[in-house]
């Protein structure tokens, strides 16, 4: 489910990145270069972090469920002096 949104922000991302580059003036001087730079990076964190939630997200609830029963509940933790 949550997989369905991030793919759906790739792609809005893909449209934005289609539609804006080519107006950006990426080798002027001055506000319009930097503002063009700052955006271009922006645009690459979106999708590095939209890829990675894709790709390293648990596969199943049974995986999550599986690790948390074999999680320690109450750990002692003994002093020695």
């Amino acid at each position: 489910m949550k997989k369905n949104r991030y793919l759906l922000c790739l792609l809005l991302c893909g449209v934005l990145l289609y539609y804006g580059v080519p107006r950006l003036a990426s080798y002027q001087d001055g506000m319009a270069g930097i503002f063009s730079i700052t955006w271009l990076a922006f645009a690459l964190m979106v999708i590095a972090g939209n890829l990675t939630a894709i790709l390293y997200a648990p596969k199943n609830k049974k995986y999550l469920s599986k690790k948390m029963a074999l999680a320690p509940k109450n750990k002692k933790i003994r002093y020695f002096q």
